[in-house]
């Protein structure tokens, strides 16, 4: 049985998909990364507590098959241009580096609809950029999921979001599919399903095409 890794297991994506690789009998082992200690147990989880700005004084323990990252802030939580790139773009990086060295197959990556290196937008650059520096890593595998507008239950109130989410469900019938507001769960049931497909290159999954699983 294979090892999963996840980083970005409290995220509205990350804690859906949590669930279903602990359910899901392909995986022996998850390895769940986060800054803080996860409210639960479970027979196959090992939740290991890092400090993400020294993710690499934990690279004994991030030996994995499949890497999932569902790491993400928007601009408001980050608070500044640098502590957005930090998390959307320094730790993704430095958990890809990481696990390829340690033998890693699979990096399943969680970026957004719009992500362009080349973009004017900060944020869809930032994602681009991502995406191009992971894919030159040398993985087996790289998938790279670009939802749109995120739905399910937050943590934190986003009031910004939360109107969004309205506005996409009043008016989803007149909004082309590859816009509209995805559900959490789908993403990760795509990012589950995927992963157990072995497919070698990289590949790109946008909002629409998610919207089937």
């Amino acid at each position: 049985m294979k090892t999963a890794i996840l980083a970005g297991a409290t995220g509205l994506i990350g804690s859906k998909l949590l669930e279903l690789l602990l359910n899901e009998d392909a995986y022996g082992r998850v390895i769940a990364v986060s800054r803080n200690a996860l409210p639960m147990s479970n027979a196959k989880l090992q939740n290991l507590i890092v400090n993400f700005d020294e993710l690499q004084n934990y690279s004994s323990q991030l030996i994995g098959d499949d890497i999932f990252c569902c790491l993400g802030t928007t601009m408001k939580q980050a608070g500044s241009k640098e502590t957005f790139r930090k998390v959307d773009y320094a730790y993704p990086v430095s958990l890809a580096t990481i696990t390829r060295k340690e033998g890693a197959r699979q990096f399943l990556l969680v970026t957004a609809l719009g992500a362009n290196k080349n973009s004017s937008i900060f944020y869809n650059r930032v994602k681009g950029e991502v995406q191009e520096v992971i894919d030159n890593l040398g993985f087996e595998g790289l998938h790279i999921f670009q939802p749109s507008l995120l739905l399910g239950p937050r943590v934190g109130k986003r009031a910004g979001q939360s109107m969004g989410q309205a506005v996409m469900k009043t008016f989803g019938f007149v909004i082309p599919k590859k816009y509209k507001a995805i559900e959490s769960i789908k993403v990760a049931h795509a990012m589950l399903e995927i992963a157990n497909q072995h497919r070698r290159g990289t590949f790109i999954y946008e909002s629409g095409e998610l919207q089937s699983f």
